[in-house]
């Protein structure tokens, strides 16, 4: 055998950069290669069918397309199963006529196994469950909820005892828990409300959860999510039943040691009642994702002003740093005053408005808005703008804007750049240019003459290759802008190679 096959980091490595087809012969080609091979080979099961695979033909047979256990399964071949299930660390499984097909021979095995359930996946460390909650798939599930477990995504798609009961021993199977994820699907008011009683006590068991996804499980359940002190994450889905029955008023005392919420709505309302109902809030990161109205909304700007309000009363404004408000769909017109009370958060570095809100912004206003954030490094609050009624900041504006806001590293923002006058094209900025700019987004701007706009551009930003559309809705952008804009793009790209080229020279 070579020196070099002796070397376990050397096999480890060709075994890391070998197919996964090929991985089995490989594993069969010499005892070197046999446990790094099988131990890739089956770290990450994409589906619970390898399982099935690696026993004997015999074992089953098929019955009206289906797949029965047809012996008790001797010693033999349990010793080849846990050679496998052994170096299982993660398995997914999604509902699918397949997996429907193997799920009820492989249950049957694994409830006639002699061992626990932790000793047949020692080192699962993942799970992804996205498959129903009959009878058989639920004796898989509980096999698989063993004490390495440290990550476990479940959609629970029945609400039937056996499922439930698995769920509510969560806690106690895997006390090591790091990430919970638990989505209803379909989801209806009387889903949340019994599969809510099952789930509240096991995550307040999960003393180590670092991050949780999960809908807003009512009064309770918000109490007993408070006490986890190991929590960083917390994503709630707030449209439900429960989110409603919840009241304005101080109830809880908050999250401390939060960095990242994330809140999911329909209704800026419901958000601004969770809120309220806490007596501090101190998350480094705010995610909001909302499903407004299918048109504008002037109403759901007066929510959205309360929302940001009630934001600021509660959020602790030093330690806020992210914010980001995602709409799935619907729009909601915004004035830029809606977001002042963001003003209050000195440290600030990324504001993100992405989709679902237009936002009319002057030169002035845009300034007053970013004025107390100097470390803002991601700005992005309009790709697309309907431009007949809208009101768009200026390349003036974008000039005081990288003054302001110096170490800029990321700009999404519709503006108006067919107003040039006043501007040097020699020294656009006056002598304050922004070299730390590399991604720039300007969605449906309208564009002046392009070798004007490039050099702007560039002396504003010495370091930038191109501008990017980033438009979720490119069909509405005239084609004259896109034309434009690729000239744009073309000066900027032969500006840089001319800078690198002076560079080295």
């Amino acid at each position: 055998m070579h020196a070099a096959l002796g070397n376990l980091e050397v096999i480890y490595t060709v075994c890391s950069y070998t197919q996964l087809g090929s991985l089995p012969a490989l594993a069969s080609t010499c005892r070197a290669f046999e446990r790094p091979a099988l131990n890739i080979l089956w770290m990450d099961l994409q589906s619970p069918e390898p399982l099935i695979k690696c026993l004997p033909s015999d074992l089953f047979s098929i019955d009206r397309e289906r797949l029965v256990l047809q012996k008790p399964p001797d010693g033999m071949i349990w010793d080849t199963l846990c050679k496998y299930t052994s170096r299982v660390h993660s398995i997914t499984a999604t509902q699918s006529r397949r997996l429907t097909a193997i799920i009820e021979p492989l249950s049957s095995l694994m409830l006639s196994c002699p061992s626990a359930s932790a000793s047949l996946f020692p080192n699962l460390r993942k799970l992804i469950w996205f498959a129903d909650g009959t009878h058989s798939a639920v004796a898989f599930l509980r096999m698989t909820l063993v004490p390495s477990l440290l990550v476990l995504d479940v959609r629970i798609s029945s609400a039937s005892s056996a499922f439930l009961s698995v769920l509510s021993s969560v806690g106690a199977l895997c006390p090591h828990l790091q990430d919970m994820a638990l989505r209803i699907q379909p989801v209806t008011d009387e889903s949340f409300r019994k599969i809510s009683l099952f789930v509240t006590q096991p995550i307040s068991q999960l003393y180590h959860l670092h991050s949780l996804l999960v809908w807003d499980l009512g009064n309770q359940g918000i109490k007993h999510v408070m006490r986890l002190r190991a929590l960083r994450s917390l994503s709630l889905d707030l449209r439900t039943f429960l989110a409603c029955e919840r009241k304005s008023r101080l109830e809880f005392p908050g999250f401390h040691d939060l960095i990242f919420l994330g809140l999911s709505t329909d209704s800026f309302k419901r958000a601004s009642n969770f809120l309220s109902s806490l007596r501090v809030m101190e998350s480094k990161e705010i995610k909001i994702d909302f499903n407004q109205v299918a048109h504008p909304s002037t109403s759901g700007s007066t929510t959205l002003s309360q929302f940001f309000t009630i934001l600021q009363e509660r959020c602790d404004t030093d330690k806020l740093e992210d914010f980001t408000l995602l709409g799935i769909s619907g729009k909601v017109r915004a004035e830029p005053g809606v977001f002042m009370p963001l003003q209050a958060c000195p440290n600030l570095t990324r504001l993100s408005v992405e989709r679902g809100c237009d936002i009319s912004i002057s030169d002035e206003e845009l300034c007053q808005l970013v004025r107390n954030w100097p470390k803002l490094e991601v700005l992005k609050i309009s790709c697309y703008n309907p431009i007949d009624n809208t009101t768009m900041p200026t390349l003036h504006g974008l000039i005081e804007l990288i003054r302001l806001c110096p170490i800029l590293t990321s700009l999404v923002l519709v503006i108006d750049a067919t107003k040039l006058d006043g501007i040097d094209l020699k020294s656009p900025g006056g002598g304050s240019c922004n070299k730390y700019l590399k991604h720039l987004v300007l969605g449906n701007s309208p564009l002046g003459i392009p070798l004007k706009v490039a050099l702007i551009l560039s002396g504003l930003f010495p370091n930038l290759e191109q501008v990017n559309l980033d438009c979720p809705d490119t069909v509405q952008i005239k084609k004259s802008t896109m034309e434009r804009r690729a000239s744009v793009n073309s000066f900027l790209g032969g500006f840089s190679i001319i800078r690198e080229r002076c560079t080295k020279s």
